[in-house]
């Protein structure tokens, strides 16, 4: 436990020396999300419809745009060869990249989504389940993204690869979360897509990892 949390404080000062990484997910969400309206029209009840899924797409393409650097830096310098020497335990490395991923990617994006949600017309009562579905789902995010950032190690055009792989394997994220807003926004009980939301969150908690180590291993190899 010591470990992961020296891991974690280590990765933490690494993101707290370049805040660019995290101000431009942030920038771009709300930048994105803000646009959004111009290109469809100012209808209220419009805008209200799309707004999951601009805010789900939104957070999802914000959650990329680190994930070269996830692995990348440690690589150039040496620092991921030494990681991964006895006695560190790869999974456990793998599981402190996801979370310090999580904390300075997709944690700042759930304190802006209510406020953008407003901007669409979505009502105060819809603020917590909005919440709630990028908390359940935004994990996944970071953990299929490690596996990505992983695959893709010292690759040319690794970011574009990154979109390749990770967008498939995050739909079904995708769909679970925003159809539970919709359903909300019919009157229709969410509980079914919120647990398939968090059955989709385990399944990217058991794989995710152990690929990644494997990844990992064969691009330091």
């Amino acid at each position: 436990m010591n470990v992961a949390w020296v891991l974690l404080r280590r990765e933490m000062q690494l993101v707290a020396r370049r805040p660019a990484d995290v101000f431009l997910p942030l920038g771009f969400y709300a930048v994105a999300a803000t646009l959004f309206p111009l290109g469809i029209g100012p209808e209220p009840e419009l805008l209200k419809q799309v707004a999951p899924g601009v805010l789900w797409i939104g957070a999802l393409l914000a959650t990329l745009l680190a994930l070269p650097q996830l692995y990348g830096s440690d690589w150039q310098d040496g620092a991921l060869d030494q990681l991964m020497l006895p006695p560190h335990a790869v999974w456990r490395l793998v599981l402190v990249k996801a979370l310090a991923h999580w904390l300075s990617q997709a944690l700042p994006l759930l304190l802006v989504a209510p406020l953008l949600a407003l901007m669409f017309g979505v009502g105060p009562d819809a603020l917590p389940l909005l919440a709630l579905t990028l908390l359940m789902g935004t994990p996944c995010l970071s953990l299929i993204g490690g596996l990505a950032a992983a695959l893709t190690l010292g690759v040319r055009n690794g970011a574009l690869l990154n979109l390749v792989i990770v967008l498939p394997l995050v739909v079904p994220t995708l769909i679970f979360g925003t159809g539970a807003l919709s359903a909300q926004a019919a009157g229709q009980s969410v509980e079914g897509h919120l647990s398939l939301l968090a059955a989709v969150g385990l399944l990217a908690l058991l794989i995710a990892p152990p690929a990644t180590v494997a990844a990992l291993r064969m691009a330091v190899q």
